[in-house]
């Protein structure tokens, strides 16, 4: 029995390609904070140049993807520039983004002066060879 005169779509296609979607856009997003983990990007490229996957990403959670950095330091870190860390990095103003960037950058510089850097069991194992 139709009421309208508007033809019906089914949900399914459409529920399905937004499961998909989501499920692209979480893998990137672990891939993502894997890579700055692992030192490959840095936290400041990712505020700088806003990749897709990082668009709607929480900047806390880019910042707590660092090595040694858990809630406390990153809502510290934040207090400074006055933004939440549940603010989306896509969000961001060109002008905070700069801000948030040469901040991390001279953190990283002082851990690196202060920090020995961390050496990997493959990295060792090709030392010792």
């Amino acid at each position: 029995m139709q009421t309208s005169g508007l033809p019906t779509t089914s949900p399914g296609p459409q529920h399905l390609q937004a499961l998909q979607r989501a499920n692209r856009v979480r893998l990137a997003r672990a891939e993502l904070k894997r890579r700055i983990a692992e030192g490959e990007v840095t936290a400041a490229d990712v505020i700088l140049t806003a990749p897709w996957e990082a668009g709607s990403m929480a900047i806390g959670d880019v910042l707590m993807s660092q090595r040694r950095w858990g809630g406390t330091r990153c809502r510290k870190f934040l207090a400074m520039f006055r933004i939440s860390e549940t603010k989306t990095i896509g969000s961001l103003t060109e002008r905070q983004r700069r801000a948030l960037a040469a901040q991390l950058s001279a953190h990283a510089s002082i851990e690196r002066s202060i920090c020995p850097p961390v050496i990997t069991t493959v990295e060792r194992e090709l030392v010792t060879v």
